[in-house]
Order: structure tokens, then sequence, then C-alpha cells
């Protein structure tokens, strides 16, 4: 038994998995999928929101080139 089959093997015993069926593991295996892909999705949306509001926001395409420019309130004193 290799290294995965063993993580399998764990996975099913303790979630209890072993003494359902083939297409009720299937079902729920589904579920935790989708499960995890929305707070994953979730996850990254809430850290993006997050470093935007502590870093500011990336903006303002010149010509050929970024300017990577900082929401702040000071913004009006720069020239």
């Amino acid at each position: 038994m290799n290294w995965i089959q063993r993580k399998i093997y764990l996975y099913n015993v303790t979630f209890g998995l072993y003494m359902l069926d083939w297409w009720e593991r299937y079902l729920f295996n589904t579920l935790v999928i989708v499960l995890l892909w929305f707070m994953l999705y979730n996850t990254s949306r809430y850290v993006t929101t997050l470093c935007k509001s502590m870093y500011g926001e990336a903006h303002e395409f010149e010509g050929a080139k970024w300017a990577w420019q900082f929401d702040r309130s000071d913004r009006h004193h720069r020239t």
C-alpha cells in the first residue's frame, strides 16, 4: 500500500465512508469538493479585497507602462 492509498483509506475510515455504497461516496465527495471550492474562492476574494483596502489599488494606464499609484487621502498634495 503506497502513501496515496493509505491517505485515501484513512479518509474513508475517518469519515465512515467505507460503509457507504459507491454512489453515496461519490455524492459525499462531490459535496466536499464543492464546499472546498466555495471556501477557497471566497477566501481569495476576501484576501484580494483586504489587500486592496490595506495597500491601495493599482490603476491608471499611461501609454505602454502601468503607473502604480496608491489611493490615499493626501493624493491632492502630490505634484
